[in-house]
């Protein structure tokens, strides 16, 4: 490019009235410039204007090569560009990664709902004796501790666990069956 048509370039800088007039003609050279790196033509225009606002907003005086201010300015748009799209990229994975997790302890803790929802109507359905027994054992309560609460001998008590258990189990397994099938 010879010094006269740089020096004319420059007096059109220099004019903000003229601004449209420059942007008309470097703007299909800047978005060019800008597609050898992002083919994609809509992310291509927004980079270019961002290049255009930039450069309505700088000293334009100081320019002397317009085109290899463009150029270097769409490199660096590119180069913001990709790096945003990695950014945005990397969360959308680590959100992909953390959503099934999040489902999953949704999902896990509804079904541990409701069991517990079925094995308090299946308790229910105990006598308080067998409820008694099998609640108390299960808080980790000893033989003889259990024996204490609810008033028996504490030899028996093994026998009578495991008959509330195998009612327990049954009553559960009714239930259960009645509400798949």
């Amino acid at each position: 490019m010879d010094r006269a048509t740089i020096r004319e370039e420059s007096d059109l800088l220099t004019k903000s009235e003229s601004f449209e007039v420059f942007f008309r003609r470097y703007y299909p050279y800047a978005v060019r410039l800008v597609m050898r790196h992002i083919p994609n033509q809509s992310s291509a225009e927004d980079i270019t204007q961002e290049i255009f606002i930039r450069l309505y907003h700088k000293d334009r005086t100081e320019i002397e090569s317009i085109k290899a201010w463009l150029a270097k300015a769409a490199i660096n748009g590119v180069y913001n560009y990709l790096r945003t799209e990695e950014r945005h990229q990397a969360r959308i994975e680590k959100e992909k990664e953390r959503l099934p997790r999040v489902f999953s302890t949704i999902e896990s803790e509804w079904m541990r709902e409701e069991d517990v929802r079925a094995v308090r109507r299946a308790l229910t359905q105990l006598d308080e004796k067998e409820r008694k027994l099998l609640l108390l054992r299960y808080e980790g309560f000893d033989y003889g501790e259990i024996a204490q609460a609810i008033q028996v001998k504490k030899a028996s008590i093994g026998s009578q666990l495991v008959r509330a258990r195998e009612k327990f189990q049954r009553i559960y397994l009714k239930m259960a069956r009645e509400e798949n099938g």
